[in-house]
């Protein structure tokens, strides 16, 4: 069985092909790891891999309430309780850099910090915020070519954080509808400079990222993670010319040498399946360009991995929920044991309720 070997990944070597996806819990209060965290990533070290939740590489990507952040000496240092507990389990642990752009509210940023976005141009959607409840989104102040520069160093900073805490490589979110994502984008990318106009400059912000994150801790240790036709915060699906864009993307991204690109399909849970051939051409470029790897997530079950990396359109496979309902997942699905069910309203409270309080087997 394919999904239980072992499988190199720069300069690693995972114990099974199985990787637990990043997903936001909101238990990081004062946006820094924890000892709760700390147990939480701990049960999970069975996964080959462990991509941890979206967290800050700067004070103005911090859009969501209780969400971590990498960009303080404090914050640095709140990790390595995480990542100690990962690797005392034999794990492997990234983490995903993700800056939230225009998705978030001036309540859950630090003084000082602002929204920031390819262009002036706001997100449909609210925000929950500790302070007064649900909130819609501000409208983003947008970049400066400074600006941009800045954010791009910032992440460079972050990774380099990064490994000063233990973490085995980062991974860029540039999925979701994240700042990556809103560069690269036309919904949200309204820039008539050299980063916006066209694929090639939309390219620009995530391939600047990639480039300084590799130089600053090797491209080995450095994997970023895309969603082409996503939907997900106003990115608006399918747009002219997406095929061709994210063709070149990978072709840049592989020639770094990236440790792997991680491809998102939503479509389990409602958002449009992403065109077959949009996600063969990224896979192949990626990997003919001098790619290492690439991930596939979205709504896997044991089979249907199996058959991906069979197939060899996977060298990794990503689970989400069924790794936040069961720290076990390893041994339940290598012994077709059933699985526990998430419960969806504890996703993203605070404290252990539906955290760290799911039962292994036997439990």
């Amino acid at each position: 069985m394919k999904l239980f070997s072992t499988h190199p990944l720069g300069g690693l070597e995972l114990r099974n092909r199985m990787v637990m996806s990043p997903m936001t819990r909101c238990r990081a209060l004062g946006n820094r790891a924890n000892a709760l965290m700390a147990e939480y990533y701990g049960q999970r070290a069975g996964a080959g891999l462990i991509v941890t939740e979206g967290t800050s590489p700067s004070p103005n990507g911090l859009g969501y309430a209780r969400i971590p952040g990498l960009f303080s000496a404090d914050q640095t240092a709140s990790w390595r309780r995480v990542t100690e507990a990962v690797h005392a389990r034999g794990g492997r642990i990234f983490v995903q850099l993700m800056h939230a752009g225009r998705v978030g509210h001036p309540l859950n940023l630090p003084e000082g910090a602002e929204l920031l976005a390819p262009s002036a141009v706001a997100v449909s959607v609210t925000m929950w915020t500790d302070s007064q409840g649900e909130q819609p989104c501000g409208v983003p102040r947008e970049m400066t070519p400074a600006d941009v520069e800045k954010a791009v160093e910032e992440y460079a900073r972050a990774a380099r954080n990064a490994l000063a805490a233990g973490f085995d490589g980062v991974e860029l979110h540039g999925a979701n509808g994240y700042l990556i994502d809103q560069f690269l984008n036309p919904a949200a990318n309204r820039r008539t400079d050299a980063y916006g106009g066209d694929g090639p400059r939309r390219n620009r912000f995530a391939l600047e990222v990639a480039r300084r994150a590799a130089a600053a801790i090797g491209p080995e240790r450095v994997g970023i993670r895309v969603s082409p036709y996503g939907v997900f915060n106003d990115m608006g699906g399918a747009f002219e010319g997406i095929e061709a864009q994210y063709g070149e993307l990978a072709s840049a991204l592989g020639r770094l040498g990236l440790a792997y690109v991680h491809l998102v399909d939503h479509s389990s849970m409602g958002a449009p399946k992403p065109e077959a051939s949009t996600v063969g051409l990224l896979s192949a470029n990626f990997r003919a360009a001098g790619g290492r790897a690439v991930i596939l997530s979205g709504g896997y079950e044991r089979e249907r991995a199996e058959a991906d990396l069979a197939s060899g359109a996977a060298d990794l496979v990503a689970f989400g929920r069924p790794f936040l309902a069961n720290p076990d997942l390893v041994e339940r699905l290598r012994a077709g044991a059933t699985l526990n069910a998430p419960d969806l309203a504890t996703f993203y409270t605070p404290g252990p309720e539906g955290y760290t309080d799911y039962p292994a087997l036997g439990g």
